[in-house]
């Protein structure tokens, strides 16, 4: 849609309003479509009703809303219906239909037939033609069409027979040719008259049978048209077969006029049918493929031949003369015949090969008339993320000219492959239909090639070589079907094995204009001879096949079939010679050779095969040399080799591709069957590979869930764009699902991924064997060089060995890993050289540069492993450098020194200067110095949690850096878990390294030891703290011989995504010097903390590792030294805090000194600070503290001085940190139960740090601390924490009554006298309130950020960057706007995730936001199957959101994710887009893709009404328990209508006594604000709270409202016990509404049974919002509401709302006779000085009138105000700012409105007052008839004189804006035009502008309150459990107002049942367009679940239906679990 122009995509707003005529079974009860034909374009078929509405009865009018794309001014409408239902004919009397946006624009369309299959001419499709003038008769064309069926035998048939005319202005629709008469026989011509508008020059017509009945077979002579209207006649010959059995098997085509062969662009459709109970289908399928705009389509075509089961696809060829690729929709239907007629559509695929687009059309619906919405055809939008860009195609047509000579004909089936100048095509096979290819005959077939170039030969087979195959080809001509390029291939001889040369292949050159002479198409006869050697078993009797390859093209695979000079071929020591005849190749480059494996002994050993052309002299043959077996069981195993000439290296030459096939993990997912793979390549196409011999040999191939891993050796095709994979389809079980084929490449340095996920097997989804994949993804890997190792074995006795044998050679630049030297057949034999190839891995560089040594062993395993190595030789073959390693010596344990290992250098002089540098470090002990040039990397290693995931093994890793590498680590003990590798464990290991460098990936497997050693790794993550980095490695794989591909061991890259960076840690030598005294050690766990300035921290860190060194050291006067890593506090240690947990036998410590060394920041020098202690840390010693904050004393400094010698500094720290006292008083409250008897914790924090947390254990005060109402002191020593400012508590919930209401703590500093109070009035308890049992309280007048995140002091790593969430108190900058996203999980096998998923939303121009990471709450620990999860972020604001990126971070093949829905909302716009996306997000599902873009077309784009985000801040009373955590809901007024009533969210610790708390919320734009109102619920513990005042600060213009209050909402405390309350708003010092008192007069009608004793409420509604529910409980008199009496009400201090409108009114029916008949009510307003009246005299009573107990009442004061027919309209133009935008000509404006057009007014420009200056603002005012609703204005130019305008350039006046409004009622109409105005002498040239916002004055508002009907219906879903039986209530929100909330019921009635459709009757005052519909119930019932499927609200008055679509569960245990929901409307 990208390409359409922007006035297509601007959505028009229409109302169609349909007649149905006043005849006897006018009315319908089928579905019923309109489409519109406008000059821009065509609308989507749009349904205008459903069926459960009571639309289309007999004489009656139905309105709809019709929302579509604008296709400019209507030409014609078609109208039609589906033909369902019980009496499906329709008389329709006429359609009119109207422009909302120019509602005088008003097309009249009269129809006055039927549209029925019994009735009239038949048809249920009409067009019809429009005109503003309902009096006009339009003109319908005639067309005659006369169809003439051929005088063959069987011509005639009995089938349906359809038409669709073309012409330039349109189509007729497909219509039925049908009359009285028997039609369409043999030799008989048939005429038909159509009624259709006029179509101007026909094009083309489609016609086509549906196959119905016995001989349906029609062979067409030709159709001819008379266009009475024009007086034309077209001819279109035919004279083709319409059958599946005859000529090309169509029943249906396009024929232009005079017959003209259609360039037939071919679509390849596939129809896939849902996986659902019942899906398939016997109905005959329909689809209308549609172009861009709607403007050309396909015409109606039947789908032939598909099955439509259950769960298959089904593939259709369907040829359309016209280019429509990319579709911009696609409309699938069916005729609801048969049996089962009802059908599932999951989707439609088309690929349109022409412009190799791809698209996809979700449907996922029911097209079955008693399913869902009813309807049998569709309108299928393309999901645009989904689409594919694939290889272009063209069509070409080729003609096989079959010789007319005896015996010429051949039921084989024909091959046949081109070649051109840009590649060669793939073998096409042409299917031999029992009657192609005979004698004499031309055979025509379309084909798809893509571009090749200019052609230069054809190849064309078969594969019969029995006696009756044999064929006489003349000739083969090719036609370009668009360009009419031509080539013709002359051939004039045999294929056949027993004529000619007995070939069945033959080659063509290309002849024609379009071949040069530069490609010379000579024939050529190759002679080949083929060398097999003379090793034992070297001949084969398998069959062999040749393929030359040259520069110009190759042979194809030839078979080796007839020799020349033997008879027995490929016998050891023959030559056997073979003739290929072909296009020259020019030169040969390679052969390719090789056998299909059958046979006996079909092991081959060819030495080599010799080429040469014949005719040449011996000496022009090119030699081939292998030497090799072509044997599944020798050498490498390949039984196909590319050979190249001698002298020539084949590594070179050659390129390995690795290939890994997934089997999908399904049952019934293995395949017996022969799998072949092609590669598409840049350079070129591999062929056809058969996969036969793995390498990784897992026995069984292609099993359930295992990988296959495959190596091919051929040319360089270059980058790899696709590739074909499919199976023979032979076998038991031939069917396979594949998973994925990986292809790594390490020359180019690539590694591809194709997903594929999808069955290969005849039987399931669309039955095709082979299929194309294009890589998701492309992956760089580090590029490789290939070595050539030669080892030679000494020729010596007992040389050889048959040990393992393990080499690594090392380079300048790195080395490799560690490389087996072995292959398939028999190595290090005594005197023999064996070749290796072997893949290197490279660091970083390209190569290993010079190589510098070798380390090369063995195992010493097997009978004799003793080996003499000679030497080794290594090729580097990218330089072609040659290395000897001289060796000579034996590697074996008795001969020699004993060594089996040996290190080698190269010979050269040269390379022996820098020797063996590389010997590993010894182990020193790794001092400060050395640990900050070493690296700590702590591993984790997680086991799958799967069934026998855990290995008993013995598990290694190897780290590569860029620089180097770990070499093998045993991960021998873990730190957590004492067995390792466990099912779902994780254990940490330490590992130590110098410097590796960047970290690039790890190498982790097991030796295979132990009894159960397969093991399933989940991931690997490093954290290296030194350098700030922790990478996840992730992998979730089996390591396990008998799973997946069979490794134990695997190279595993980290995930980006996953990758955490953090400030990095630095080293600290921390010595402990224990006392010198009696019982000084402790065995107990000690742990430090580092404080730096600023209250900067480390975490805390426990010294030992593990017991074993907790009981070694701190012993008595022993000195511990440890070096540990830690954050780094800067360039100061303030202090530290010692302690330890007091366990252990005799834990007492006394603790003499701790000194802490750091390095200097150059690593020139250290400094040592000294913290002396001297003191106990022990319970049972002297304070009792096992914690002790410590201070600097001195400072020891060493510095490298430049002439390198140590300096030495002693010096004291200046002002240490002081130890201060605090006293503590704990109070608890005076309350019942408020006394704790557990364990208390308290951590005080100040701007110097905290001071860790310390237990409150002996009170000072009293002997049983925390008692209720009692005061608790505690003394605690810690280092000054400067100004306290929070503290935070806790208990440990032990004891029997652990839970503490907690009053508040007073904290004394005693050395600075400072006193700091902390207000607390909370429970501390699991059991109360919001059951925790820590709090963070803040000191009462801190002012700062409050942000209670848990955890002591968040050290920097810890930090998770993504805290913003929407705690933000204040937003970062004004640019970031919050964005809500709702995620659906699928609920599939496996459709849940545990990775973190994100959302990138984009903007234009590569706007977007970063990351938004959506990570669960707490508890949370997956996106479960079904689960709907909501999160709030912030980001940038993209502006128009064009684009949605979603993803995860998961990198295994486990971690997928089905994504059923995304939903984002974005307040400030007022937009919510939701995306049904059903997609995978997975490695292995699907296509392979983690993140996918969503297109926002794909979205469905609903308006939900702007928000404006306001800073709140709540202040609460400094008065005793004046906190609350109660619910409280705020509802703000203003001047555009009110907010919804909205909960403050708790949040932990909001609402308390004292606090100001601030926090962001998303409120209406109904500015300027008037009044709040805020209700408690009084709930919770404490249900009082003490409101000081609100302020709302507008966050876009700065704007403040204060409201105040200032007293309690509570029953006990507020003096009338009131939870509610109103404030009116003060901003600027001025308050917005006035006080008043109301007076209410109500007066009870004088009829029988008038009165009541119900509790009556009412509601009163004005300018400035609602006065809330007021009760009429206090009367003047004792008995109220009697018949005909007066009661008057009085309700003081309330807010005056100003004008007043209605007044909603209602009882609660209670008391004996609760019916009341209410006649008026008066309002009188004290301050206005003003009364209302509203009248009702109507009954409130369940059993009278409409049974409605609740009413709402218009103001009748507005009545007074009767509208004039004359009125002033105000204009105000804006001059735009820009060069040139002004003008001094005249402009003239008419405004059109819902009642007319108002005249021409002039805005004149004169010279004394210039109007339309460059940025003016110019007022106008005329008087003229009111046109009501101004919708659109259209804006002239003209020149002041009159006169025509000078031959000047244009003249444009450019305007900005322009304001109209209308001065009787006030209401404002806004236009933003920003557009230039051209100056015209003529009237017809304007711009019309439409409406962009109305404000409505609140006069407007009042008059159009009128009582109306509101038509509410609601349909049931329909699955299994989707009733309901609790009570459901509805409200309506409008422009003008809500409904109220409504209770839906019905008396004695079974409401809302699965699928059943409920139908009710509110009324209410006019709410005016219906914004959204709220609906929910109270979950009381049985089963209270319930699936709404829709909402459909009719306005009876104007007869608008508004659809609220749902589609979700109200269900608590359901996806999100709501049972109230809002629906925004669709049109």
């Amino acid at each position: 849609m990208s390409q359409l122009p922007h006035k297509y995509l601007i959505r028009a707003n229409r109302k169609v309003v349909t007649v149905t005529g006043d005849v006897r079974g006018a009315g319908t009860d089928a579905n019923v479509f309109v489409t519109l034909f406008g000059e821009h374009g065509i609308t989507p078929k749009t349904h205008l009703t459903s069926k459960s509405s009571t639309a289309f009865e007999r004489s009656k009018t139905d309105v709809f809303r019709v929302k579509t794309n604008n296709v400019g001014q209507i030409k014609k409408i078609r109208i039609e219906h589906d033909n369902t239902g019980l009496n499906a004919g329709w008389f329709l009397d006429r359609v009119i239909v109207t422009d909302m946006n120019r509602p005088h624009l008003r097309f009249y369309f009269p129809c006055n037939n039927w549209l029925s299959k019994e009735d009239g001419d038949g048809l249920y499709v009409r067009d019809l033609i429009g005109s503003l003038n309902p009096m006009d008769v339009p003109k319908i064309n005639k067309y005659v069409v006369r169809v003439f069926t051929g005088e063959v035998s069987g011509s005639g048939t009995d089938a349906d027979v359809f038409i669709n005319i073309f012409g330039e202005k349109g189509d007729t629709g497909v219509r039925k040719l049908d009359n009285d008469k028997d039609n369409f026989e043999k030799g008989a011509e048939d005429k038909f008259t159509l009624d259709a508008p006029n179509l101007g020059k026909l094009r083309k017509i489609n016609i086509g049978h549906n196959n119905k009945g016995g001989s349906a077979g029609w062979f067409l002579a030709k159709v001819i048209i008379e266009d009475i209207g024009n007086k034309c006649v077209y001819q279109f010959p035919v004279g083709r077969w319409f059958a599946l059995d005859e000529d090309d098997g169509k029943i249906q085509r396009d024929i232009l006029v005079g017959g003209t062969e259609a360039t037939g662009i071919v679509y390849n459709v596939a129809v896939v049918t849902g996986d659902i109970r019942g899906a398939g289908t016997n109905s005959k399928i329909h689809v209308i493929l549609h172009g861009s705009k709607g403007l050309k389509n396909s015409g109606k075509i039947f789908l032939e031949g598909g099955e439509f089961e259950r769960a298959r696809t089904d593939l259709f060829n369907v040829e359309i003369a016209a280019l429509l690729s990319p579709l911009s929709r696609v409309t699938i239907g069916h005729d609801n015949c048969g049996v089962s007629s009802g059908w599932f559509c999951e989707k439609v695929v088309v690929y349109c090969p022409f412009t190799g687009i791809e698209q996809t059309f979700p449907c996922g619906k029911w097209l079955d008339e008693d399913e869902g919405d009813g309807l049998i055809e569709r309108e299928l939008y393309e999901m645009v993320s989904l689409r594919q860009k694939r290889l272009k195609k063209n069509p070409w047509s080729l003609w096989i000219w079959t010789s007319d000579i005896k015996n010429a004909g051949t039921d084989a089936t024909i091959f046949f492959q081109i070649y051109g100048d840009k590649g060669k095509s793939d073998e096409m096979k042409l299917d031999n239909n029992s009657d192609n290819f005979e004698t004499g005959q031309t055979d025509k077939f379309m084909i798809e090639l893509p571009d090749l170039g200019t052609f230069y030969k054809l190849r064309i087979w078969h594969e019969k070589r029995n006696p009756f195959a044999g064929w006489h080809l003349n000739k083969v001509t090719l036609l370009k079907t668009l360009t009419k390029e031509k080539y013709s291939f002359n051939c004039g001889r045999w294929l056949d094995i027993n004529e000619e040369d007995n070939e069945i292949v033959r080659e063509l050159p290309a002849e024609g204009s379009l071949v040069t002479e530069v490609m010379p198409g000579e024939m050529i006869k190759y002679r080949v001879t083929v060398c097999t050697g003379t090793v034992s078993g070297s001949g084969t009797d398998a069959n062999v096949f040749v393929c030359l390859i040259g520069d110009q093209g190759d042979t194809g695979e030839r078979v080796l079939y007839n020799c020349i000079n033997t008879v027995n071929k490929f016998e050891k020591g023959n030559a056997d010679e073979f003739f290929i005849e072909a296009v020259t190749l020019k030169q040969v480059r390679r052969v390719r050779i090789g056998h299909d494996g059958k046979g006996g002994s079909s092991g081959w050993y060819l030495a080599k095969v010799i080429v040469r052309e014949e005719g040449q002299p011996e000496s022009e043959a090119v030699e081939f040399p292998c030497y090799r077996w072509l044997d599944k069981n020798e050498d490498d195993g390949q039984i196909v080799r590319e050979l190249v000439p001698a002298g020539e290296s084949p590594l070179l030459k050659n390129v390995s591709y690795h290939i890994s096939v997934k089997t999908g993990n399904i049952p019934g997912a293995s395949s017996d069957s022969r799998v072949f793979i092609k590669l598409y390549g840049e350079k070129a196409d591999s062929s056809k590979e058969p996969l036969l011999v793995s390498d990784n040999d897992l026995g069984n191939y292609f099993e359930r869930g295992r990988v296959d891993e495959f190596t091919l050796d051929m040319m360089d095709i270059g980058k790899i764009n696709r590739i074909l994979i499919g199976h023979d389809n032979v076998g038991l079980r031939a069917g396979w699902f594949l998973a994925s084929v990986q292809i790594t490449v390490p020359v180019q340095g690539r590694q591809y991924m194709f997903p594929c996920n999808r069955w290969l097997d005849k039987d399931e989804a669309d039955g095709r064997v082979e299929v194309e994949v294009y890589p998701s993804e492309i992956l760089p890997i580090e590029k490789l060089i290939n070595y050539e190792v030669s080892v030679v074995t000494g020729d010596v006795r007992a040389a050889g060995t048959n040990a393992k044998v393990f080499m690594q050679i090392y380079g300048e630049t790195g080395k490799t890993e560690l490389i087996i030297l072995e292959n398939r057949s028999n190595n290090f034999e005594r005197g023999a050289t064996d070749i290796f190839k072997v893949d290197v891995f490279t660091v970083k560089a390209i190569d290993l540069g010079e190589l510098k040594k070798l380390r090369i062993r063995h195992d010493n395993t097997g009978t004799s492993p003793s080996w003499f190595l000679e030497r080794v030789e290594i090729v580097d073959l990218k330089e072609s450098i040659t290395y000897y390693f001289p060796c000579q010596r034996w590697l074996a344990v008795e001969e020699d020194d004993g060594q089996i290992a040996r290190e080698l250098v190269p010979v050269d002089e040269a390379f022996v200067k820098k020797d063996s540098e590389n010997e590993g470090q010894s182990p020193a002990t790794l001092g400060l110095e050395q640990k900050a040039k070493s690296t700590t990397y702590t591993v984790k290693v997680k086991t799958g949690d799967k069934k026998n995931a855990g290995t008993d093994a013995n598990v290694f890793i190897i780290l590569y850096g860029s620089k180097d590498d770990t070499g093998i680590v045993s991960l021998k003990a873990s730190k957590i878990n004492k067995n390792k590798f466990e099912r779902g464990k994780v254990d940490e290991f330490t590992v130590e390294s110098v410097d590796i460098g960047d970290l690039k990936k790890i190498k982790i497997g097991h030796d295979n030891k132990g009894n159960s050693t397969g093991w399933f790794l989940e991931w690997v993550e490093i954290d290296a703290p030194s350098l700030g980095q922790c990478l996840k490695f992730p992998c979730g794989r089996w390591l396990d011989k008998s799973e997946d591909d069979g490794a134990t061991e695997r190279i595993i890259f980290p995930a980006d995504l996953q990758t955490v960076e953090y400030t990095p840690f630095v080293p600290y030598e921390i010595t402990v010097y224990t006392s010198d005294i009696f019982g000084a050690g402790t065995d107990a766990d000690v742990f430090i903390v580092l404080y730096g300035s600023d209250g900067n921290c480390t975490q805390q860190k426990s010294l030992c590792l593990n017991k074993r060194e907790q009981r070694m050291y701190f012993e008595r006067n022993s000195v511990n030294q440890f070096i540990v890593e830690l954050e780094d506090v800067g360039d100061i240690i303030e202090k530290i805090r010692i302690g330890h947990n007091g366990s252990g036998i005799n834990s007492g410590w006394h603790l003499d000194r701790v000194t802490i060394r750091r390095l200097l920041p150059n690593g020139k020098g250290s400094e040592t600070v000294t913290f002396p202690c001297e003191r106990w840390l022990a319970k049972s010693e002297d304070d009792g503290e096992t914690v002790r904050e410590l201070v600097p004393t001195d400072i020891f400094t060493e510095k490298l001085l430049k002439d390198g010698t140590l300096k030495q500094i002693q010096e004291e720290v200046e002002e240490p940190l002081e130890v201060h006292t605090y006293k503590i008083s704990v109070f608890t409250g005076d309350i019942y139960g408020a006394g704790t008897d557990a364990n208390v914790f308290l951590n005080i924090y100040g701007d110097l740090g905290d001071m860790g947390e310390r237990k409150l254990s002996k009170s000072e005060t009293n002997f049983n601390k925390f008692e209720r109402g009692q005061e608790d002191t505690f003394t605690i020593q810690a280092v000054d924490l400067g100004i306290l400012y929070k503290i935070k508590i806790r208990h440990d919930n032990s004891m029997l009554s652990p839970d503490w209401f907690l009053e508040k703590v007073e904290i004394l500093d005693e050395t600075t006298e400072e006193s700091f109070v902390f207000l607390c009035e909370r429970w501390l308890s699991k059991k109360k309130e919001d059951k925790k049992i820590e709090r963070t309280l803040y000191e009462q007048s801190y002012t700062g950020e409050r942000n209670s995140l848990d955890g002591a002091s968040l050290s920097a790593s810890s930090q998770d960057s993504n805290c913003v969430g929407l705690v933000m108190s204040k937003p970062l900058s004004v640019a970031v706007i919050p964005y809500h996203i709702t995620v659906s999980t699928g609920t599939e096998y496996d459709s849940s995730t545990d990775s973190r998923v994100f959302v990138i939303i984009m903007g234009p121009q590569k706007v977007q936001t970063e990351r938004l990471w959506l990570d669960l709450p707490e508890g949370k620990d997956e996106f479960a199957d079904g689960s709907v999860e909501k999160f709030s972020v912030w980001g940038l604001d993209v502006g128009e959101i064009k684009k949605v990126e979603v993803g995860h971070d998961g990198a295994t093949p486990e971690s997928c994710w089905l994504m059923e829905e995304l939903n984002i909302i974005v307040p400030t716009k007022g937009v919510m887009y939701n995306f049904a996306c059903k997609c995978w997000l997975a490695k292995d599902m699907g296509d392979g893709l983690t993140s996918r873009v969503l297109n926002i077309l794909d979205a469905e784009c609903v308006n939900i009404g702007i928000k404006i985000l306001y800073e709140v801040t709540v202040v609460t009373g400094d008065i005793e328990s004046g906190g609350t955590d109660a619910s409280i809901f705020m509802t703000v007024f203003g001047s555009n209508g009110n907010t919804e009533e909205m909960l403050l969210d708790k949040d932990g610790d909001r609402f308390e006594r004292g606090q100001e708390d601030s926090f962001i919320m998303e409120i209406a734009d109904i500015a300027p604000l008037r009044k709040m109102r805020i209700r408690t619920d009084g709930k919770g513990m404490r249900p009082h709270w003490f409101m000081e005042r609100i302020t709302l600060r507008n966050l876009t213009n700065q704007e403040v409202a204060t409201f105040t209050y200032g007293d309690w909402l509570s029953k006990l405390k507020n003096e009338k016990g009131s939870l509610l309350c109103e404030m009116p708003a003060v901003i600027n010092d001025e308050q917005m509404m006035e006080d008043t008192t109301y007076s209410l007069q109500v007066k009870t009608s004088d009829i029988g049974g008038a009165g009541t004793d119900a509790n009556v409420s009412l509601i009163l509604f004005g300018e400035y919002g609602d006065s809330g529910t007021l009760p009429l409980k206090e009367s003047n008199k004792s008995n109220k509401f009697e018949r005909n009496q007066l009661d008057e009400f009085s309700f003081s201090e309330m807010l005056s709302l100003g004008d007043l409108c209605k007044v909603r009114i209602w009882h609660d029916n209670k008391g004996i006779a609760p019916g009341w008949h209410l006649e008026y009510i008066d309002v009188m307003d004290s301050a206005m000085d003003k009364t209302f009246r509203f009248q009702c005299d109507r009954w409130l009573a369940k059993g009278e009138d409409d049974g409605q107990l609740i009413r709402e009442l218009a103001c009748a004061n507005n009545d007074i105000l009767e509208l004039k027919e004359r009125t002033a309209y105000e204009i105000v133009t804006v001059t735009s700012d820009r060069e040139d935008a002004d003008t001094k000509e005249n402009i003239w404006i008419i405004l059109e409105g819902k009642m007319g057009r108002s005249k021409e007014f002039l805005m004149e420009n004169s010279s004394k007052k210039r109007r339309f200056e460059r940025g003016a603002t110019d007022t106008f005012q005329f008087s003229s008839k009111n046109v009501g609703d101004i919708a659109a204005i259209c804006v002239g130019h003209c020149p002041k004189d009159g006169k025509k305008s000078s031959a000047k350039a244009d003249v444009f006046w450019h305007v900005q804006e322009i304001t109209v409004t209308e001065m009787e009622l006030c209401n404002k109409y806004f236009f933003r035009c920003n557009a230039k105005i051209p100056l015209r002498y003529k009237r017809r040239d304007y711009k019309v502008f439409e409406c962009a916002k109305v404000t409505e004055s609140f006069a407007s508002k009042a008059r159009s309150l009128v009582p109306v009907k509101y038509e509410t219906i609601v349909v049931t879903g329909f699955e299994k459990g989707a009733g309901t039986d609790a009570n459901v209530f509805i409200t309506i929100y409008g422009l003008n107002g809500d409904s109220g909330r409504r209770a839906l019921r019905q008396k004695f009635r079974n409401l809302f049942e699965r699928g059943k459709t409920n139908r009710f009757y509110l009324e209410t005052l006019d709410m005016g367009e219906l914004k959204k519909v709220r609906i929910e119930h109270d979950n009381s019932g049985l089963a209270p679940g319930w699936l709404v499927e829709r909402v459909e609200i009719t306005n009876s008055a104007t007869g608008v239906t508004t659809i609220f679509p749902c589609g979700k569960w109200l269900d608590e245990n359901r996806g999100d679990g709501l049972i109230c929901r809002d629906l925004f409307p669709r049109y």
